[in-house]
């Protein structure tokens, strides 16, 4: 029994000298000689997923002993980006430089600017990335795709699946300057914005009216707000007449969201007379949308629109228009509207687009 137990031991014994061993050896460079390796770890993945590109990639020994290392010295912080690591370096010269995030800095700057719309957000995309216009808009309108998002955030719902809807996703993404890592998906940039748009919105900030129960139907109104009010200096103001006119059942009777109805640019021409009296689920000149919303944004808001929708002013008109120099002119009655156009003409204050 005696000779049973230190053979025990001894076995024992060199079991742990040969595990450390082993675990000190895995710790070493992985390769002979220093080879340069662009290495990418994406947003999202997995700390194993991290350890087996690593090994795939010949920077590292052992993916288990990889994994032990970062137990016992607590790290938990590898973080995203494109690192210039090379096979002569050991494991704890390589987490170090993951783990403080000592990235390339090969990230892409790219503007969504406020006010624009969806189809023109893809061409941005699509200009700085190898995603095609159309590519983007298949994703952006992929029935899992959006379920996927719908089940991720609290703001985005059903109503952007409703028929008749040109994009789900209009109104939705936040206009700002962001950076993106150069191999980022289409995924990744989408959501980007969808959560910068999140940081603007409030489950406490819905209404208890018919036109701001839902953040699909505020981001509605501030997308015509923000293009209505592009050349105002009074987007409150605007949002008081839209809500006026929608209480007491008037139209909106809004160009901007007839032409986007009939998918035709502001400043591109005129919409002809059929075009101005299509009825379509967007175009609010339609005797059809009487005290109605369209059925969805037409452009990309950005919160100053979102918050004069959410805090319109209180008054007692119907009607308004801006000058070019971006006064707005408030009147209660189409006469008084049509007087105070007609003396923008004449003084030059008259706003055209080139």
């Amino acid at each position: 029994m005696k000779k049973f137990l230190i053979g025990f031991v001894v076995v024992l014994l060199v079991v742990v000298i040969a595990g450390f061993f082993c675990y000190n050896s895995s710790l070493s460079p992985a390769g002979s000689k220093d080879e340069v390796v662009s290495f990418n770890i994406k947003s999202g993945m997995t700390t194993k997923g991290i350890l087996a590109e690593l090994h795939k990639d010949g920077l590292i020994r052992s993916e288990f002993t990889s994994y032990l290392y970062l137990k016992f010295n607590n790290i938990n912080n590898l973080q995203a980006g494109t690192y210039e690591l090379n096979k002569g370096m050991g494991l704890k010269d390589i987490i170090d430089i993951i783990s403080n995030g000592d990235a390339i800095d090969d990230s892409i700057s790219i503007t969504f600017i406020e006010g624009k719309r969806i189809k023109k957000y893809a061409q941005v995309i699509s200009e700085n990335y190898e995603y095609t216009q159309e590519e983007i808009l298949a994703k952006w309108a992929d029935k899992d795709y959006l379920n996927s998002l719908i089940s991720k955030y609290w703001f985005l719902t059903d109503e952007i699946l409703a028929g008749g809807i040109y994009y789900p996703l209009e109104g939705y993404l936040y206009p700002d300057t962001y950076k993106f890592n150069k191999n980022a998906s289409i995924e990744e940039i989408t959501e980007r914005l969808l959560d910068e748009m999140g940081s603007h919105l409030d489950k406490s900030s819905l209404g208890y009216d018919e036109y701001t129960n839902s953040i699909h139907k505020i981001l509605t109104l501030a997308s015509i707000v923000e293009l209505e009010g592009a050349k105002s200096d009074d987007r409150a103001g605007i949002a008081g007449v839209f809500f006026n006119r929608l209480k007491s059942g008037w139209s909106l009777g809004s160009d901007v969201t007839t032409y986007y109805a009939a998918q035709i640019d502001f400043s591109d021409r005129d919409l002809t007379q059929q075009e101005l009296d299509a009825v379509n689920a967007y175009n609010t000149r339609s005797s059809t949308m009487v005290g109605r919303l369209p059925i969805g944004p037409i452009c990309n808001p950005n919160v100053a629109s979102i918050k004069a929708v959410l805090n319109p002013k209180q008054t007692s008109y119907y009607f308004f228009v801006a000058d070019k120099n971006g006064k707005t002119y408030f009147s209660e009655t189409n006469a008084e509207h049509v007087a105070i156009v007609n003396d923008l003409k004449n003084k030059g204050l008259w706003y055209t687009y080139e």
